[in-house]
């Protein structure tokens, strides 16, 4: 079989640039599929492999797949194969088992990198890569859901609302990973500038209503009886929309409810209201760390990464309050803070 295992090498170098990797140099290649061959003559002899560093561009997993490709097509012509060599299925499973090394060596490399110095980095740069292909699928779905492609049926405007809400989660936590990063306030370096507390509903019950009427949720929102105040408006629709997005997820039944509650002229208390499972005491105790383990109780699966209330913890103490919950199992959660908005005079 080390004959038909050789002429397999040289059909791959041959055929590559005919593939979908033919703009990869042709030493590369060579290089590459050579040294798979050898490692899987090392299987075969029972040896410890010896994984080389690669080429950066050559896709490793692929050369392989076609070098599995081109053995078995070459063991079909009798002139390469000679007697008493390894059997087909030998030089299989050594094939499988240099995939299994492989893929070993990736993810040892990939959790080195994870756990080293530039563990962050790595994060950012992948929630950065995230945020643009994700911005591309919000401005065109907004735009059909506009009428640019047309007039929508019901269903339709529904569907889009939903591809909506879901880009725009994905990008919020792209957005929560770079905005942990950077100490998780940025959303305040400007200075705190009149706004509408009903236009930060109003955005907020665009994205949460098509989430809401697919679950057959009821979601309202209440504003204060002074609309126009001052603070950060951005900060605010952040954690606004965090634990809003938090409460339709966790609710199966019921409301949500967003409510803005004047305590006096100058603040106002924020809360978000659901009727959903509530939180179990022992996830409590970590619920506003970033990161931290998903936790599972019976068929209850609290998650994840914890960015968004971590991010919202922070966002609410740097303007000036303490963000509060209140759960009962079973019945629902509320969470709840205090801002200090003055009101704003029009002009």
């Amino acid at each position: 079989m080390s004959r038909a295992l050789t002429a397999a090498v040289a059909d791959v170098c041959a055929e590559w640039p005919h593939t979908e990797h033919g703009a990869t140099s042709a030493s590369d290649v060579r290089t590459t599929v050579n040294a798979l061959a050898d490692n899987v003559r090392q299987a075969l002899n029972g040896e410890a492999l010896t994984l080389v560093a690669f080429p950066p561009f050559v896709p490793v997993r692929r050369a392989l797949e076609l070098l599995r490709r081109a053995f078995l097509e070459r063991t079909e012509s009798p002139d390469v194969v000679s007697a008493g060599e390894a059997s087909v299925l030998e030089v299989i499973k050594a094939i499988e088992r240099v995939q299994q090394s492989i893929d070993q060596d990736a993810a040892h490399r990939f959790a080195a990198r994870l756990s080293g110095q530039d563990a962050q980095q790595l994060v950012v740069e992948m929630a950065h890569d995230m945020r643009s292909p994700l911005g591309s699928i919000l401005i065109l779905a907004e735009r059909l859901r506009y009428g640019s492609g047309g007039t929508l049926t019901p269903i339709q405007e529904r569907q889009l609302g939903l591809v909506y809400s879901a880009a725009f989660g994905l990008s919020a936590l792209a957005g929560d990973v770079i905005e942990l990063a950077r100490g998780g306030t940025t959303l305040m370096d400007q200075p705190r500038m009149p706004f509408l507390v009903s236009d930060v509903l109003q955005s907020i019950m665009d994205i949460l209503r098509p989430m809401a009427e697919e679950k057959r949720l009821v979601v309202r929102c209440v504003g204060p009886e002074a609309d126009l105040r001052i603070g950060y408006q951005a900060a605010l629709n952040r954690v606004l929309l965090n634990l809003a997005t938090n409460a339709i997820k966790f609710t199966n039944a019921g409301s949500v409810d967003v409510t803005c509650r004047q305590i006096d002229r100058s603040r106002v208390e924020f809360s978000v209201k659901d009727t959903g499972r509530g939180i179990p005491p022992h996830v409590i105790t970590n619920l506003f760390e970033a990161f931290r383990q998903r936790q599972i109780t019976g068929d209850y699966a609290f998650s994840s990464a914890g960015l968004g209330l971590s991010i919202c913890k922070k966002l609410i103490v740097a303007m000036g309050g303490e963000l509060g919950v209140e759960t009962e199992l079973e019945k629902g959660t509320r969470f709840h803070f205090v801002l200090d908005l003055p009101q704003g005079s029009r002009l």
